[in-house]
């Protein structure tokens, strides 16, 4: 995987909080970034596990007992989607190989009730994380993020929420792989 602090990401790469960011927002996670443009930038938090089930959000979906993330501060009233496979929904923006964000509801819904995805495969999240146009540069000058460049999706629908952050550093390897046992409180060390 290659890797750097002050790289411009592209939509389908991610941002690796460093360690010691203090945001509460954003402390230890892995943000998979669907839109990097001149107008802002637009992202999904893959490992803030939100106390909801998706049978709780949407009526229709009353036969899942998926997880939903916290995609971001901003918003949180929206729902949004990142699934992985070989065949886009209508309407998907590709992120990567086998990765899309979003799609038509109704025939995800559809492929939902005939059991196409599942647990692996799909994430759903209630808000999102934006910045406005050069944000996220200033913050990456900042070295506020790491930039993952490239990663398997399988990577990211199998890894536990809680490890999914130091699993990323680790598999970096070098100076991130060291950053990935840093503790979060320093002075408990």
């Amino acid at each position: 995987m290659s890797q750097s602090f002050k790289k411009t990401p592209l939509a389908g790469q991610l941002l690796i909080s460093e360690p010691f960011l203090q945001d509460e927002n954003f402390v230890r996670s892995v943000i998979l970034l669907c839109e990097n443009n001149e107008n802002g930038s637009f992202g999904l938090v893959l490992n803030k596990l939100s106390i909801l089930k998706i049978s709780e959000l949407v009526e229709d979906f009353f036969f899942l007992d998926f997880d939903v993330y916290v995609g971001g501060p901003v918003e949180q009233n929206t729902l949004h989607f990142v699934y992985t496979g070989n065949e886009a929904l209508p309407g998907s923006i590709a992120l990567g190989e086998g990765l899309w964000w979003g799609g038509d509801f109704e025939i995800l819904t559809q492929k939902l009730k005939n059991g196409e995805f599942h647990n692996g495969n799909i994430r759903f999240f209630i808000g999102y994380s934006g910045w406005t146009e050069g944000q996220l540069d200033e913050e990456l000058e900042g070295e506020t993020w790491i930039v993952c460049e490239k990663i398997e999706p399988e990577y990211i629908f199998n890894d536990s929420a809680v490890e999914l952050w130091r699993n990323i550093l680790k598999n970096m390897g070098g100076e991130f792989q060291l950053l990935a046992n840093y503790p979060i409180d320093p002075r408990l060390n």
